[in-house]
C-alpha cells in the first residue's frame, strides 16, 4: 500500500488561523467557507485533518486555551513579586480589552453561544476556568507567603473574583467605545488586592 502525499499544509498553522475566526465570529457565525479561506485549506485537507466544523472548533478552543493559559502562567510565575506580576498582567489585559475590535476572550465570548447541554464543549470551557482560577490562586497563595497579602486575606476567593472580573472585561470590552469602566475596574481590583 503506496502512503498517500505529504500534507501541502501546515497543521498548527491552518488551527492558528481557525481559532482567529472562531474568535472574531464565534461558533455559529463561523462559516465554513470562511473557514476553509482563512485556513488556506481545501474541505477535503480539513476533514482528513480536523475532522467536521464542530471537531475543528473543540481542537480550536481546546488549542486557544492552552495557549493562553500557559502565557498567563508564564507571566505570573515569573521572578519578582508576585502580586506585581498580577497588577502587570491585569495592566496589559486592560489595555488588551480597550482596544478598539477587541474580540474579548475566546471562550468567554463562545459561552453563551452553546447549549449547557453539549457536555464535550462544556467541559472544555469550565476546564479553562478552573485553570484561569487555580493559577489565580497559586499567584495569590505565593504573595501572601511572600508577605504582600494579609494572613486573612482568602486566595480562592480573590481569584475567583478575579476570574468573573477579567472575563467580564473582556466582553465588555467588545463594545465599549472608551475604557474608563474597564481601567476603573481594574484599578479597583488593584487597590483591593493591596489591601488584602
Amino acid at each position: 500500500m503506496t502512503r498517500g502525499p505529504d500534507k501541502q499544509f501546515d497543521p498548527a498553522v491552518a488551527l492558528d488561523r481557525a481559532v482567529e475566526v472562531f474568535w472574531a465570529n464565534g461558533y455559529e457565525a463561523a462559516s465554513l467557507s470562511e473557514l476553509l479561506k482563512h485556513m488556506g485549506i481545501g474541505k477535503k485537507s480539513l476533514y482528513d485533518t480536523f475532522g467536521n466544523k464542530r471537531s475543528l472548533f473543540l481542537k480550536a478552543l481546546a488549542h486557544y486555551a492552552h495557549t493562553t493559559h500557559q502565557s498567563m502562567r508564564d507571566r505570573l510565575s515569573a521572578p519578582g513579586s508576585p502580586l506585581a506580576n498580577l497588577q502587570h498582567l491585569l495592566r496589559d489585559w486592560q489595555t488588551m480589552h480597550s482596544q478598539p475590535g477587541s474580540c474579548g476572550c475566546m471562550l468567554g465570548t463562545n459561552i453563551a453561544d452553546f447549549n449547557t447541554d453539549d457536555a464535550e464543549i462544556a467541559r472544555v470551557m469550565r476546564r479553562y476556568l478552573q485553570n484561569i482560577e487555580d493559577t489565580f490562586t497559586t499567584t495569590l497563595t505565593r504573595a501572601q507567603a511572600a508577605g504582600e497579602l494579609r494572613p486573612e486575606a482568602d486566595p480562592r476567593n480573590l481569584a475567583r473574583l478575579l476570574l468573573l472580573m477579567t472575563q467580564g472585561m473582556a466582553l465588555v470590552g467588545r463594545v465599549m467605545e472608551e475604557d474608563i469602566t474597564i481601567k476603573g475596574s481594574i484599578e479597583a481590583a488593584i487597590a483591593l488586592l493591596d489591601q488584602s
